[in-house]
Parts: C-alpha cells; sequence; structure tokens
C-alpha cells in the first residue's frame, strides 16, 4: 500500500465523518471498488445527534487501487427510538468525554442505585474528565429506573447514563 492511497483514503473517511455530521446522519456505509480483488469498505456511525466525533471502522484493501471510483453513499434506516435509551424522556446524558465513578472514593457507598429517590441537583454520579471530577447532578427530583453504565467505563458526551421518571 502506498502512502498515497493511504492520505487518499484517510482523506475520503475523513469527508465522510464531515458529511455524516453535517446532515445530522447516524451512520454511514461505504465500498468502493478499484478493481479485481481490491476494495475499500468503510463504515462510519455515531451514537446519536449530540456526539461531537465519529468513530471510524475501515477495512483497507490489500492491493494498490487503479484510479478511485465513486461510490454511492448509503444511510441505513435508524433503529426504533424505543431501543435507544437517550431518546428517553428520563435520560440523563453525559455532558462530557471521560470516564464514570459511581461513587466519591473507593469503599464507600454509590450516589444512586435503582430504585432510589433523588431530588433535583442531587449528585448521580462523576465522570472524570482531564484528571477533573465532574459530579453529574439529577435534572429533575424522581426514582432512579435505570443505571446505563458501569463503574470505571469510558463515555463519549451525550451517552446515556441514567433514567430518572
Amino acid at each position: 500500500m502506498t502512502d498515497n492511497k493511504h492520505e487518499a483514503d484517510v482523506a475520503f473517511i475523513k469527508a465522510l465523518a464531515e458529511l455524516l455530521r453535517d446532515n445530522d446522519l447516524t451512520e454511514l456505509q461505504v465500498k468502493r471498488d478499484y478493481g479485481d480483488e481490491d476494495s475499500l469498505n468503510v463504515r462510519v456511525s455515531r451514537m446519536g445527534p449530540a456526539v461531537a466525533a465519529a468513530p471510524v471502522q475501515v477495512a483497507v484493501p490489500t492491493t494498490a487501487p487503479a484510479t478511485p471510483s465513486a461510490a454511492p453513499v448509503t444511510a441505513p434506516e435508524a433503529p426504533a427510538a424505543a431501543e435507544d435509551p437517550a431518546s428517553h424522556p428520563g435520560a440523563v446524558t453525559s455532558p462530557m468525554v471521560g470516564t464514570v465513578y459511581m461513587q466519591a472514593e473507593p469503599g464507600v457507598p454509590a450516589f444512586i442505585t435503582v430504585g432510589a429517590t433523588v431530588s433535583e441537583g442531587d449528585t448521580l454520579l462523576i465522570v472524570e474528565a482531564m484528571k477533573t471530577m465532574n459530579q453529574i447532578s439529577a435534572p429533575k427530583a424522581g426514582t432512579v429506573k435505570r443505571i446505563l453504565v458501569e463503574d470505571g467505563a469510558a463515555v463519549e458526551f451525550g451517552t446515556p447514563l441514567v433514567i430518572i421518571e
């Protein structure tokens, strides 16, 4: 694989990520055929409309391409809203990229448990970002119906953390 081809493929993937963001899509999948037994398969997706960066998966061809050709870009149908916890009206989402902590320090009880009653402003959990501990507060009073993340899990911007009803 040549450096020029690699640079062209990286530019192509960046363009797809921009297309995804600019058109508020959740996923794009493209296959570029360069010739016999030589193709590039790219799937670019993101978790939801509020996600800032799109993860990229690439299958790199084994042989050098002839001339790149344009390929149709298709966006598959979005999954049902009922399956997506982020679309739940009581969902509390992460305001940043970071690591989730369910308690203030190891060995102490977690801030919340499923079934617990919380008041507006109560700390639900902590998201550590750039060595800063950020308390995530309850936006409203209610009962914790689901906890969607585990202690120590990495989260992205917009990741659903907790559902409060």
